[in-house]
């Protein structure tokens, strides 16, 4: 864990490299990737049945009972939760659909001065697939926040892939994917279920977009067949900042902190403060809290490898700061919380006030907790409707409308050395007689 203080006369540098740093998994995957991806592309379901023998110890055998799981035990894993634990995955998804919705963007439809009626339409793409997880990993709520977004764009078609490790799968994920209305859940994972739904296979028809969360080679994957399917996102590790002051509990910031430390050991939590003593404070409850979570190990790892506590003069230097990071989390734990926000550029999703822990937000704010990481908030956003949809722009014109703007494009085309353009165009100014 690294502590800094902004008058430290070696600050700049001790920040870039926290800013520099990367977390991602110190392996080359990107071989052993393209190779999975090629024995996919060529073997299919074959590939597919070596894969999860040899990774998930599951045989996916001829039946294709043994390769997918059918709506009904999402339906019997649903009536089978605790009330309170159905409930709660009903309001999640309440609100993440109420949000999302408002999200829809609207068609255009207009004449300019010109008489060129100009306009853009969007739709859904036909098919998503969606990554979830298996083992540490298994997110209910991931599942939701990205198959939520999915339905509500209008995707007719979603399919989940998902290792079940010896055949086992979290009850949980079951019934947050009936409540979500997927349609196949298909039983690999790894870069060759990235594969199969780029590519598609006998069993596994191809989507036009892969999201979800995943490992080092399911990113990579990911990231080798952007292209050939549309992605969310290259994700790394989560990463929290908080930008809070000597008011709050130091007990509730530790716990913030560890919320994104228990991850994943690279995980990041950053800690920016005007308070050198509640910064200490925070860092003793930190030790405290860490050592009675059952995710400990991690946690702990995560803190000691790649947290870090700023103290600045005033909390008005924390926002450059911020701005450089470009985290996943913000946590604006202070009184005004809008006053720093306003200079808030670079963030994936910001928490504003001293009761709004960020773990709200994974779960039944209504945002989508799929955001950008490693300082990509800088040009990218958050999982939305969007990336489920396309827009399609159309023009429309009549002889009065080609002849008040056509010669600015011939001029154009044959400025540019393409005559064939100019002509498709000089054509229907002189003889314009069709309509």
């Amino acid at each position: 864990m690294q502590r800094l203080s902004i008058t430290d006369p070696d600050f700049e540098t001790r920040f870039t490299n926290l800013v520099d740093a990367r977390r991602e998994i110190a392996q080359d995957v990107g071989h052993d990737v393209s190779d999975i991806l090629a024995r996919v592309k060529a073997k299919g379901d074959a590939a597919l049945i070596d894969y999860t023998m040899r990774f998930d110890s599951h045989t996916l055998g001829e039946d294709l009972d043994g390769w997918r799981i059918a709506p009904g035990e999402c339906a019997a894993a649903h009536a089978a939760l605790d009330p309170d634990l159905r409930d709660a995955l009903e309001l999640a998804a309440q609100r993440i659909r109420a949000y999302h919705e408002a999200q829809l963007p609207a068609d255009r439809d207009y004449t300019d001065e010109a008489g060129v009626r100009l306009g853009a339409r969007w739709t859904p793409v036909d098919a998503a697939g969606l990554y979830v997880p298996g083992g540490r990993a298994a997110y209910p709520s991931s599942l939701l926040m990205n198959a939520i977004p999915a339905r509500v764009a209008g995707v007719e078609r979603l399919a989940i892939v998902t290792p079940t490790p010896r055949g086992e799968i979290n009850p949980l994920v079951l019934a947050a994917a009936h409540i979500a209305g997927v349609d196949e859940i298909w039983r690999i994972g790894g870069a060759q279920a990235v594969a199969a739904l780029a590519y598609g296979t006998d069993r596994i028809e191809r989507v036009d977009v892969i999201t979800g969360p995943g490992n080092a080679w399911v990113a990579e994957a990911k990231r080798q067949l952007f292209g050939v399917v549309g992605i969310d996102m290259v994700a790394g590790p989560s990463e929290i900042l908080v930008i809070a002051d000597g008011s709050n509990d130091a007990s509730w910031i530790a716990a913030d902190m560890l919320s994104q430390a228990e991850h994943d050991p690279s995980s990041q939590s950053i800690l920016i403060t005007d308070d050198a003593v509640f910064a200490e404070q925070v860092e003793d409850r930190i030790d405290a809290q860490c050592a009675m979570l059952s995710t400990r190990k991690t946690a702990r790892e995560s803190w000691d490898a790649n947290g870090a506590l700023i103290v600045v003069e005033h909390l008005d230097q924390a926002i450059p700061l911020a701005n450089r990071l470009a985290a996943e989390h913000v946590e604006l734990a202070v009184d005004d919380p809008e006053a720093l926000m306003a200079g808030l550029r670079h963030a994936g999703s910001v928490f504003l006030g001293r009761m709004v822990p960020e773990a709200v937000g994974d779960y039944v704010a209504g945002p989508n907790h799929v955001l950008p990481t490693g300082r990509r908030a800088r040009f990218a956003s958050g999982l939305s409707v969007l990336d489920f949809m396309k827009r399609t722009s159309f023009i429309a014109m009549d002889r009065p409308a080609l002849e008040a703007i056509g010669p600015a494009a011939v001029k154009l085309a044959h400025a540019e050395g393409l005559p064939a353009h100019a002509a498709s165009i000089e054509l229907r100014l002189k003889h314009g007689s069709r309509t």
